[in-house]
């Protein structure tokens, strides 16, 4: 089972060569490993080169933000089952991906997924939240609730078959494609008892504002895929975060 991991980047040469090798350390060897840059001026691009013909495919060129880039990731991938890791995140050991395509062959899912933790950007050995997605249903999609994307994992038909992210969403086109995959048509999915991926504070969507935007969004993505929600239930996800 080949496997395809996309991270996309803009001007984060402070971070990028510990999601870089934290794909290149795994264990399974048969991966993909796709870089695309939305035209870094930081010297992102250098470090990205630095690594050769280990990165199976880069590209660095103007794009139309975060979302435009992943699409672009994806139309490149060839695995059997594609994944997105962040440029801030990286992966919690060397066995991850060989742990993923065993869940894979054992459940014969649609799509695995598991658990994340945020860590400080300046320690990080020192957790600030754990994101668990063990409580995980369909049906929790109308409460703003999704899997820990980073952690998701889904065989490349089903972007093929049912359509890849939003663009004219400005935060919540992981929580649209989600919805759309596991609630609206109904991809099998398997919960993998365990943390993937460590994710660095921080991000597009930690401001009041964003925050907002975000939620407003999530209510427009549940009621195009028929979810029966409200504002009230999109935002009681918040107190169990605290």
């Amino acid at each position: 089972m080949k496997i395809s991991i996309i991270t996309v980047v803009r001007n984060n040469k402070k971070t990028i060569k510990n999601a870089i090798e934290s794909v290149l350390r795994q264990t399974y060897k048969d991966i993909e490993y796709i870089i695309i840059d939305g035209a870094s001026t930081d010297g992102t691009v250098e470090v990205v080169k630095s690594y050769g013909d280990k990165i199976s495919k880069f590209v660095s060129e103007s794009d139309n933000g975060l979302y435009d880039a992943m699409n672009k990731g994806i139309a490149l991938a060839s695995g059997d089952v594609v994944g997105i890791l962040n440029s801030d995140d990286f992966y919690i050991d060397n066995g991850v991906i060989e742990r993923v395509v065993k869940e894979f062959e054992k459940s014969q899912a649609g799509s695995v997924f598991a658990n994340l933790v945020y860590v400080k950007s300046d320690n990080l050995n020192k957790v600030v939240r754990y994101y668990d997605s063990s409580h995980f249903t369909p049906q929790k999609f109308a409460y703003g609730w999704m899997p820990a994307h980073p952690t998701f994992f889904v065989r490349r038909w089903v972007y093929e078959k049912y359509g890849l992210f939003r663009t004219d969403l400005k935060i919540a086109a992981d929580f649209d494609i989600l919805a759309r995959f596991l609630y609206t048509h109904k991809i099998s999915y398997s919960y993998m008892k365990e943390v993937l991926v460590k994710m660095r504070l921080g991000g597009v969507s930690t401001s009041f504002s964003s925050i907002w935007i975000n939620n407003i969004e999530q209510l427009r993505i549940c009621r195009q895929n028929s979810i029966d929600t409200n504002i009230f239930k999109i935002i009681s996800k918040y107190p169990s975060k605290l």
